[in-house]
């Protein structure tokens, strides 16, 4: 008896080649065809899905199947385990006879201790007729699934989530910050974001939907922009009096942040200090003007307003010493008017 393998090549939709052996075998009374076929010939599933395989036998007439049953490669010093009995996987694995001829097993709750080879043995009346039917069909486990992210610099943007393997008529799901997304366009296993702010950053992830506790570790997109919002603050807040020390101090929003601070004072064509802040230790007349700041990260530079003339009004002691006498002499007439009142009231009494 003697027996050949025929090769045949299946291109599926997702570009995944399947190759599939027929074992047959022939004897020499004249030609009888053996044939396992199995299907799915392969499968990738998520960790913790289930996965059913079916084998579908042909053998020559005269020939009656006594018993069949799965099992994966044989071990070195005994025959090949009957994967329907096997204790370890009580309950998690189901073999059934679909019709005459189609048996299947199905795999529940698969971890990636069950990738194999899964091959559908069987035995016959016939002394000898026991065949396995070759290559079998093979499982594959992937654990989780996953995606990368960057700095996003652009427009739009685009996350792609992949799995270590193809697993059929999948729906990605898309999370930011661990809360599911509502915003974007998902394409397959593609997330695109348009006219992407920085309200897009964050840590985003990826599932496949129905086994979300297999989520893709959280990447984080950062969104990249020029420095916004820049502004002046100025301490102490109110009326500078000369002699006092003065702070100004260059705030921004931006990404990277922005590491480059310069001070300018209007009219002038060259800084007058740098650093996010711009002390003044002795502020008098000379420095009051009109101040404004640019930050400057990677991308580009921004300049802030003007800070308030007035904000910056010198005001000098002998002014704040006017006030002064000015108030006392005011307090001192209203006193004498006062005490010449008392006195003509006397008068009148009297």
């Amino acid at each position: 008896m003697k027996s050949k393998r025929n090769e045949r090549v299946v291109r599926l939709k997702d570009k995944i080649i399947f190759v599939f052996s027929v074992f047959r075998v022939s004897g020499g009374d004249g030609q009888q065809d053996w044939e396992v076929k199995y299907s799915p010939s392969y499968v990738c599933a998520l960790k913790g899905s289930t996965v059913k395989i079916s084998c579908t036998l042909k053998y020559p007439s005269g020939y009656k199947i006594e018993t069949v049953f799965w099992t994966k490669p044989a071990v070195p010093d005994g025959d090949s385990p009957n994967l329907c009995l096997v204790p370890q996987k009580s309950g998690r694995v189901q073999c059934d006879r679909e019709n005459n001829n189609t048996y299947s097993i199905t795999l529940t709750d698969v971890t990636e201790a069950d990738k194999h080879i899964y091959y559908c043995r069987f035995t016959t009346n016939l002394q000898g007729g026991k065949w396995t039917g070759i290559p079998g069909a093979q499982l594959d486990v992937t654990g989780r699934v996953k995606h990368g992210a960057s700095n996003a610099k652009r427009e739009s943007v685009t996350l792609t989530c992949n799995s270590s393997c193809s697993v059929p008529q999948q729906t990605f799901i898309w999370f930011r910050n661990t809360q599911r997304l509502t915003t974007g366009t998902i394409t397959e296993n593609q997330l695109q974001l348009q006219s992407v702010s920085r309200n897009d950053a964050g840590n985003y992830q990826c599932a496949v939907s129905g086994y979300e506790p297999l989520i893709s570790p959280p990447v984080y997109l950062n969104i990249e922009y020029p420095p916004k919002n820049v502004s002046v603050s100025i301490s102490p807040s109110g009326v500078i009096v000369e002699g006092d020390s003065v702070t100004l101090s260059c705030s921004s929003d931006s990404s990277p942040p922005a590491l480059i601070f310069s001070w300018f004072k209007e009219n002038q064509s060259s800084a007058v200090g740098s650093g996010q802040s711009f002390s003044i230790s002795s502020f008098n007349s000379s420095h009051s003007g009109r101040f404004y700041c640019e930050a400057q990260n990677k991308h580009v530079s921004q300049r802030s307003a003007s800070v308030s003339r007035s904000a910056l009004q010198t005001v000098t002691w002998t002014v704040v010493g006017l006030i002064f006498i000015i108030i006392i002499i005011i307090i001192i007439t209203i006193i004498v008017i006062i005490i010449v009142f008392i006195n003509k009231h006397k008068c009148r009494i009297s």
